[in-house]
């Protein structure tokens, strides 16, 4: 099972989301998120948030079409998002997709990062991507992994999220390294390019943030 979950986000990043749906694809709103669905015609598993950025109108709307709507007071410990993916996680999915989690106020993009790390999904190892119209991201344990190449995302960087990622080698690539330590704050990972149809990256030790983006 695939989870795809719709946050609030500015509705320009927030790709067609149809693209993403399918048999074994469910989908959850989160606030605003839950009506961005709904005006793709797409009908939510289940919803969550505390609804404060939708009008009276759509907030009828909600009400209407989707079966469980799980409402918060503003004033909570976790985000609307924090909630939902929490929810997802109980699910057990094989791979949870976040759209509408990047654009508009800085605060909520770094913190939607941050979910990324919450220990449940690396206990689980489920992978989560967050997507935008521009960018797909995700992170990434010590190992080897392949990557293909992406006419639509041409450029792919690695940002460390520990203090230290130990001997990436990256094979494939325009810029390719072997067994170099890096450390958080470095910028040497930023914006290569695959120039083969696809190729690998691998560490000994920490944790790396893939990002994959168009022009």
């Amino acid at each position: 099972m695939i989870i795809n979950i719709v946050a609030s986000g500015p509705g320009r990043y927030i790709p067609e989301l149809k693209v993403y749906d399918g048999e074994v694809v469910k989908w959850i709103g989160v606030d605003r998120g839950v009506y961005t669905l709904l005006e793709q015609s797409i009908e939510p598993w289940v919803a969550f948030g505390d609804f404060d950025s939708v009008s009276d109108e759509e907030w009828l709307l909600i009400q209407e079409k989707v079966q469980e709507v799980n409402r918060y007071k503003p004033e909570k410990d976790e985000t609307d998002l924090e909630l939902a993916l929490n929810w997802a996680i109980d699910q057990n999915p094989d791979n949870i997709n976040i759209f509408g989690a990047t654009g508009g106020r800085l605060d909520h993009f770094m913190g939607n990062l941050q979910l990324l790390m919450m220990p449940s999904l690396v206990e689980k190892d489920i992978q989560v991507e967050i997507i935008d119209v521009q960018n797909r991201l995700y992170l990434a344990s010590a190992g080897e992994h392949s990557v293909e190449k992406n006419k639509d995302l041409h450029y792919i960087s690695f940002v460390p999220v520990t203090d230290f990622v130990e001997n990436i080698t990256l094979s494939g690539f325009k810029y390719p390294l072997k067994k170099r330590n890096i450390f958080r704050g470095s910028t040497l990972c930023i914006s290569n390019e695959l120039i083969q149809s696809s190729g690998t990256f691998s560490f000994s030790n920490g944790i790396l943030m893939v990002i994959r983006s168009s022009d």
